[in-house]
């Protein structure tokens, strides 16, 4: 079984209203060895601020030196995501080869197991196998009848906040929801819960009675706000001061139950010092919630998909962008209350962008157009997403996505390529504008910066290019090399695949996208391992030394085979910005040159 074959089994035994329960899951687990019998967990139930809760409790943990396991839903990305051991997702190999195994017991049930269900008890199987000290364990939803409620007492019943939500499972009252959720307390367990609605505080206040179990409650005068930009924000809890790395009022709330959770652990006997407690609320990340994309140009993203999330979201725009206007990237499902969404966010929008979040339950993104435009708001509809991003990007104020984890899943996945291809047409076009008279007389000063490089006097082969559409002229550096005694080679591209460096001869001829480079046949192949300098043109860069290229990845390809060679980007300062959207292929650069100076990066 593969990944993928994995993946489509799962999925293809949605979840049923008429089949809540925990006998399914508890029939699949003992059939397994009930692996969860052998693991410590950490409960987290609640309708809203369960997964940053838990991203926080699983990256304490880790800095405590635990071995953890975190599991959450949905996922955003990547459905690996969800079953996490130290911080990094079921590899494939492991999710296909544990499905394998658990397909034969569910296959043989009369009642076949939900995809939840079999998610669950494969997380279970890797959690036991990876030996993890403790498990941090989202609960779906609801709690008494979520099928991760089969464990026995846990560390901690950990309970975020409650609002009205899945009112068709867990009832029309916030006591029903709270009684829903508060199923997972287990006889004589610590529970965990941040103070909010009396209804809701009575319910698990008498749930934990009926139940002899420690109520813990984190009080609103425990927390209080220091400062906050968009690096994090700085707090006080019960008169200790810690950072946090994720943004809004509303994870002050959530930090202060993890902090509490952590006061219970230690009461078990679990050491957990106050560095790891510190660097764990400084290092967590969790996608997707009000989460800053880019800073330059802003781009903001956040998967709330109800009118409490919209609230919180709000709560946000009005800490970190007071009086400011945003451009609205929307996309929502059908059968979601959009309309109150939209009576939240729009005082904040300057305009809107829909699109249509990649689920059978979406609202078209002209229907989503046409109720804002009724409403006197500039609405668009954008083809795709990535049109959508395009189109945001483009729109040169602030950006907001929001409206559907579906949306902020494929937001993220598509937002560096589009990015990538917004920061490679504004800068080209900020050098386009530069004149005739200044790229001359710019490139002849970085063309005299270069002959004054060490790295220029050691080199004996230096790969360098022919300059087109405007990019910096090397005219004046070739004619310096000539006379200096260097060994001038260029690249040539046989296909649209492979860079090779040339040693010309006397002929030359028009390359790919018009590049002159040598005529091949008159030409004499070079040695990548013997080019001692490369100039490496760009589009973009940084002062970190992250670069755009051209999009097609020649340089990338080459420069490896490049062993020695000491590698220069070569740009007009105008092509500089605060920071370029890198990948994992892009070859480092040792420095760069432009015509006002040039920077070193290692």
């Amino acid at each position: 079984m593969t990944p993928q074959k994995a993946i489509q089994y799962i999925e293809n035994y949605t979840w049923s209203t008429t089949r809540l329960g925990l006998g399914r899951t508890r029939e699949l687990l003992h059939a397994m060895g009930d692996p969860q019998k052998n693991l410590k967990f950490i409960h987290v139930a609640g309708s809203n601020g369960k997964g940053s809760t838990c991203a926080m409790l699983d990256a304490i943990l880790r800095h405590a030196g635990y071995r953890t396991g975190l599991y959450t839903s949905p996922y955003i990305q990547d459905f690996c995501e969800r079953i996490q051991v130290n911080g990094r997702n079921i590899p494939g190999e492991d999710l296909a080869r544990i499905t394998e195994s658990v397909l034969m017991f569910a296959e043989a049930m009369e009642d076949h197991p939900s995809q939840f269900e079999l998610t669950t008890a494969i997380a279970m199987k890797y959690y036991f196998e990876q030996a993890c000290d403790f498990v941090v364990l989202e609960v779906g939803m609801g709690g008494a009848l979520d099928s991760t409620n089969v464990i026995g007492c846990p560390e901690a019943a950990v309970i975020t906040n409650i609002g009205l939500e899945h009112t068709e499972y867990l009832g029309d009252t916030l006591t029903l929801i709270a009684e829903a959720k508060g199923g997972i307390i287990k006889p004589g367990c610590d529970t965990v819960c941040y103070s909010s609605d009396p209804e809701v505080m009575e319910t698990l206040e008498r749930i934990c009675r009926e139940q002899n179990a420690a109520y813990h409650v984190s009080l609103e005068r425990d927390v209080q706000s220091i400062s906050h930009d968009l690096d994090g924000q700085r707090f006080l809890w019960k008169g200790h001061e810690y950072f946090l790395s994720l943004l809004g009022p509303h994870q002050l709330r959530n930090a202060a139950v993890v902090l509490e959770t952590v006061q219970v652990m230690r009461g078990h006997d679990h050491i957990i010092s106050e560095d790891a407690v510190k660097a764990g609320l400084r290092d967590v990340r969790w996608p997707a919630r009000f989460e800053i994309l880019r800073r330059a140009p802003l781009f903001i993203l956040d998967g709330g998909h109800n009118p409490q999330c919209a609230e919180a979201m709000v709560r946000n725009l009005r800490e970190y962008f007071p009086g400011q206007k945003l451009t609205i990237l929307l996309g929502v499902l059908a059968d979601k209350d959009y309309r109150q969404i939209l009576d939240l966010i729009v005082p904040f929008a300057e305009s809107f962008i829909c699109v249509t979040p990649v689920s059978p339950r979406a609202l078209p993104a002209d229907a989503l157009a046409a109720v804002i435009s009724e409403r006197g708001f500039p609405a668009l509809a954008a083809e795709s997403i990535e049109d959508g991003v395009r189109m945001a990007l483009e729109a040169e104020t602030p950006v907001m996505a929001f409206g559907s984890l579906y949306l902020a899943g494929y937001v993220r996945t598509v937002f560096p390529r589009e990015l990538k291809k917004w920061q490679r047409k504004s800068v080209l076009h900020r050098r386009s504008a530069l004149s005739p008279e200044y790229r001359a007389a710019a490139s002849a000063a970085l063309c005299r910066r270069l002959t004054e490089t060490d790295a220029y006097r050691r080199a004996g082969t230096i790969f360098l290019y022919k300059a087109v559409r405007g990019e910096p002229d090397l005219s004046v550096f070739e004619e310096q090399a000539g006379l200096d005694g260097k060994t001038l080679v260029y690249p040539w591209c046989p296909d649209r695949t492979t860079m090779v460096a040339l040693k010309p001869g006397d002929a030359w001829e028009t390359g790919f996208a018009g590049i002159p480079v040598p005529v091949p046949d008159q030409a004499v192949t070079v040695d990548p391992a013997d080019i001692d300098l490369v100039l490496c043109p760009c589009s973009a860069f940084d002062e970190e030394g992250r670069r755009l290229g051209m999009g097609r990845g020649y340089y990338d390809r080459f420069l490896p085979q490049c062993e020695k060679a000491y590698k220069i980007l070569i740009a007009f300062e105008a092509q500089r910005l605060d920071q370029v959207c890198a990948e994992d292929t892009d070859v480092p650069m040792d420095a760069a040159v432009t015509e006002e100076r040039m920077l070193v990066f290692r």
